[in-house]
C-alpha cells in the first residue's frame, strides 16, 4: 500500500481518499446489513477521556443488566469475549466496525458502545453507524498537521454530532460537557435531545490521593479513579445513565467498582513508592495529569510526541513537564521516520537542564526513573512517602513505531512491573 502512494502526486491522493473511504464505509454497512440499526449504539467523542469513558458507560451498562459490545483503543469486547487492540488506532478500518457490530448483534447484545475518532470522522468511519446516543467529552488542539487546523479538526469532531442528527433511531440524545470552550457548537446540532453536565454537579466534590468522593443529584459516588479529569468522564456517564433510565444507585456501585483503566492513570505500587501509567498525549491532558500529583516528587518520564505530527507541542509539553516534574528524563515513543534525537532537541528548550536526562531507549528511561525512585527511599522518610513516578505517552499503545513501517512490541505497564523486578522491589 505504502509503495502505491508513492507512485500517485499527493494531489491526486487527496483527491481521490474521501470518495474511496465513503464507498468503503456503505460497502461495509450493505455488506453487514446495516447492523447498527438493530442494536443502540452510545459513541463517545473528544479529545480526552474517550477511552475511559467508553470503560465506564460499558461497566454502568453491565451492571444495569445489558450485554455490550465495546470498541476503544484499549479492546474490542463482544459479551464475554474480549482482545486487546492491537491495531495502533481506534477505529479500524476495512468494514471493521460494520463487522464488529454485526457481530454483537449475532451474540444478541443490547447495547454496543464505541469510540469515535477525528481521524476515523475524516475518513468517514462513522458513516452508516446509526447512534442513539453520543456524548461529547471536550475539545483541545490535537491531530494540528492531520487536518491541516485546528478548526478543521472540530468539524470533523461536529461531523460525528451530526451523524446523530441524522440517525434512524426514534430518540437520539447528545450528552454535552457544559463546561468546554466548544460546547455551543455540539448543542447547536439539530435533531437532537441534549443534556448538559458540568463540574459544578459534582457537589462537595474530595480530590483525595486514592480516590474522589462527590454528590451528584442526592447520591454518594465514590470512585477510585483519581483525578478531576476523572471526575468529568464520570460525569458523562452519570448523565448518560440517566437519560436512558439506569437506576442511579446501580450507576455509583458500577463506578465504585471499577479498580482501574488499564494504561489511563494506571498506578503500579511497589515497596516503597507508586508508579503511574498515563496516556496523556496533548499539553491539556499532560498538565492536568500532572497536577493530581500535587505535593509528591515527580519523577517524570516524557516521550509524549510521535514522529511526523504535532510538532507544534514538542516545546509546550517540554515547557509543562519542566513547571511540575521535580526530575524529567526525556525518551523515545514512536520517531516514526523521523529522527528520535531531533524530537527530543525540540522538547528540551523550555526544560531546565539541571533536572534533565536524555535516555533514548524506552526501557532504559523507565529503568533509571525507578532506580531514582528508589535511591530516594534511602534519603529520608519524608521522600519515601512522596515520590511518585509518571510515565506518560504511550498509556496501552502495543508497539514503538519506528522507520520504514517497523514495529516493535511494547507495554509501558509490563515495562515497568519487568524493571522493578530487576530492581529487587516488589509489585
Amino acid at each position: 500500500m505504502n509503495s502505491i502512494k508513492k507512485l500517485i502526486p499527493p494531489k491526486v491522493l487527496n483527491t481521490v481518499r474521501p470518495p474511496y473511504h465513503y464507498f468503503l464505509a456503505l460497502i461495509g454497512a450493505v455488506f453487514y446489513r446495516f447492523p447498527s440499526k438493530k442494536i443502540k449504539v452510545v459513541a463517545i467523542t473528544g479529545t480526552k477521556g474517550k477511552s475511559t469513558t467508553t470503560e465506564i458507560v460499558n461497566a454502568v451498562l453491565e451492571e444495569a443488566g445489558f450485554k455490550t459490545a465495546l470498541a476503544n483503543t484499549l479492546r474490542f469486547k463482544i459479551g464475554e469475549e474480549e482482545k486487546r487492540n492491537l491495531f495502533k488506532m481506534t477505529m479500524p478500518g476495512r468494514f471493521f466496525l460494520q463487522k464488529f457490530l454485526g457481530q454483537a448483534v449475532g451474540k444478541n447484545c443490547d447495547w454496543a458502545v464505541i469510540e469515535m475518532t477525528s481521524e476515523g470522522a475524516r475518513q468517514f468511519r462513522h458513516k452508516f453507524i446509526d447512534l442513539d446516543v453520543l456524548i461529547f467529552s471536550n475539545l483541545s488542539p490535537e491531530h494540528i498537521e492531520s487536518h491541516g487546523s485546528y478548526e478543521n479538526y472540530v468539524k470533523a469532531k461536529l461531523k460525528i454530532a451530526n451523524s446523530l442528527a441524522n440517525s434512524s433511531k426514534k430518540r437520539r440524545v447528545l450528552v454535552v460537557n457544559n463546561d468546554d470552550k466548544e460546547a455551543e457548537k455540539f448543542k447547536a446540532v439539530k435533531n437532537t435531545e441534549k443534556v448538559l453536565y458540568s463540574l459544578k454537579d459534582a457537589v462537595d466534590l474530595k480530590l483525595e490521593e486514592a480516590k474522589s468522593v462527590f454528590v451528584w443529584q442526592n447520591q454518594r459516588i465514590e470512585t477510585k479513579l483519581i483525578g478531576e479529569f476523572n471526575v468529568y468522564n464520570i460525569l458523562s456517564a452519570l448523565t448518560f445513565a440517566k437519560a436512558i433510565g439506569i437506576d442511579l444507585e446501580k450507576t455509583a456501585r458500577a463506578i465504585q467498582k471499577i479498580e482501574k483503566i488499564r494504561g489511563r492513570v494506571e498506578k503500579i505500587s511497589t515497596d516503597g513508592f507508586d508508579v503511574y501509567v498515563d496516556y496523556a498525549h496533548t499539553p491539556d491532558s499532560l498538565e492536568k495529569f500532572y497536577r493530581a500529583f500535587e505535593g509528591r516528587r515527580k519523577i517524570c518520564v516524557l516521550g509524549n510526541t510521535g514522529g511526523g505530527r504535532d510538532q507544534w507541542k514538542r516545546p509546550e509539553m517540554g515547557r509543562i513537564a519542566d513547571k511540575y516534574c521535580d526530575q524529567i528524563i526525556l525518551t523515545n515513543e514512536d520517531p516514526y521516520d523521523e529522527d528520535p534525537k531531533k524530537i527530543l532537541d525540540e522538547m528540551i528548550t523550555a526544560i531546565n537542564k539541571e533536572k534533565l536526562k536524555i535516555i533514548i531507549d524506552r526501557r532504559e528511561a523507565i529503568h533509571e526513573a525507578l532506580n531514582q525512585a528508589k535511591n530516594n527511599l534511602r534519603v529520608s522518610e519524608t521522600l519515601r512517602l512522596k515520590t511518585v513516578v509518571l510515565i506518560t505517552g504511550k498509556g496501552t499503545d502495543p508497539f514503538i513505531m519506528g522507520p520504514q513501517g517497523t514495529k516493535i512490541p511494547w507495554d509501558d505497564a509490563e515495562v515497568v512491573r519487568e524493571e522493578i523486578e530487576k530492581l529487587g522491589s516488589r509489585v
